[in-house]
């Protein structure tokens, strides 16, 4: 059975910085391709940051420079370090799985493929 679980969201003052976790069981996050995205009340998901299967990561625009997606291939799990973080990052943050492996993809901060697998969800609160 696969799972995701995150872990690491948090309140912090605008400028500072968090670090997400995800943790994957149940498959390799070195095969499927993984992403962060975000919603906020009232508005629609937003992707923030993609990784495939080869390593290649992909970002939103508006968090280039400030975000960073990596993955522990030895310990299965998915990372997002956000610096800088302004008041408007402020969301729920999911961890999501694409597969399977010869057909997803990312692109412009997300990913896609048939099967989709997705986590329970961090808070991410960022104050002015």
């Amino acid at each position: 059975q696969v799972q995701l679980v995150e872990s690491g969201g948090g309140s912090v003052q605008a400028g500072g910085s968090l670090r997400l976790s995800c943790a994957a069981s149940g498959y390799t996050v070195s095969t499927y391709c993984m992403v962060w995205f975000r919603q906020a009340p009232g508005k629609e998901r937003e992707g923030v940051a993609g990784i495939d299967n080869d390593g290649t990561t992909s970002y939103a625009d508006s968090v280039k420079g400030r975000f960073t997606i990596s993955k522990d291939n030895a310990k299965n799990e998915l990372y997002l370090q956000m610096n800088t973080l302004k008041p408007e990052d402020t969301a729920m943050y999911y961890c999501q799985a694409d597969g399977p492996p010869e057909l997803c993809y990312c692109s412009g901060g997300y990913c896609y493929g048939p099967t989709v697998y997705r986590g329970q969800g961090t808070q991410v609160t960022v104050s002015s």
